[in-house]
């Protein structure tokens, strides 16, 4: 605890609290780029309201421990769609830090891992890749409270609910 403390008391809560921001603004950004094709990660017309698959590209480079997982892809696709639109929306509020850092750490351990070695076009790190980097950014915002800094996690603590389910905050 006296790292922690020491780590806030040095001003790092406030960067930790937009990185918050900015990696649930790209988990949100993903969900809508999937969803309605935006023509961005995801080509105009291909989203998932147009019948495509927002795990095609996972499926297409994925390693071939991962390849049974196809048969599953309907199931996979809603599934990866409500924990981007889930953990997006809760880390931009800053509620439910607790459940939101510990289901993004899975999320992007299992792309990491479904995707290991990193052979996407233009990988260049045959180790290391942005999927684990995200999950230190995770740990930091968590072990920080940084969703109580430029969001409503100091509020949400308060909430009755929230106290009788401490999992909740």
């Amino acid at each position: 605890m006296k790292l922690v403390e020491s780590i806030k008391s040095q001003g790092v809560v406030l960067p930790l609290a937009i990185i918050r921001i900015m990696l649930g603004f790209m988990l949100l950004w993903a969900f809508f780029d999937k969803m309605f094709g935006l023509g961005y990660a995801t080509k105009a017309g291909s989203g998932m309201i147009d019948g495509g698959s927002p795990t095609y590209g996972f499926f297409n480079y994925a390693s071939d421990t991962f390849q049974f997982l196809t048969s599953y892809s309907d199931i996979l696709d809603v599934v990866i769609m409500i924990a981007f639109l889930l953990i997006g929306v809760t880390l931009i509020l800053g509620i439910g830090m607790k459940i939101s850092t510990a289901a993004g750490a899975l999320l992007f351990f299992l792309m990491y891992i479904s995707l290991f070695p990193p052979v996407t076009p233009g990988s260049n790190n045959p180790i290391l890749d942005e999927h684990l980097i995200f999950i230190f950014a995770l740990m930091a915002i968590q072990m920080t409270s940084a969703g109580d800094y430029l969001g409503l996690g100091k509020w949400w603590k308060k909430q009755s609910i929230v106290k009788r389910f401490p999992l909740l905050e």
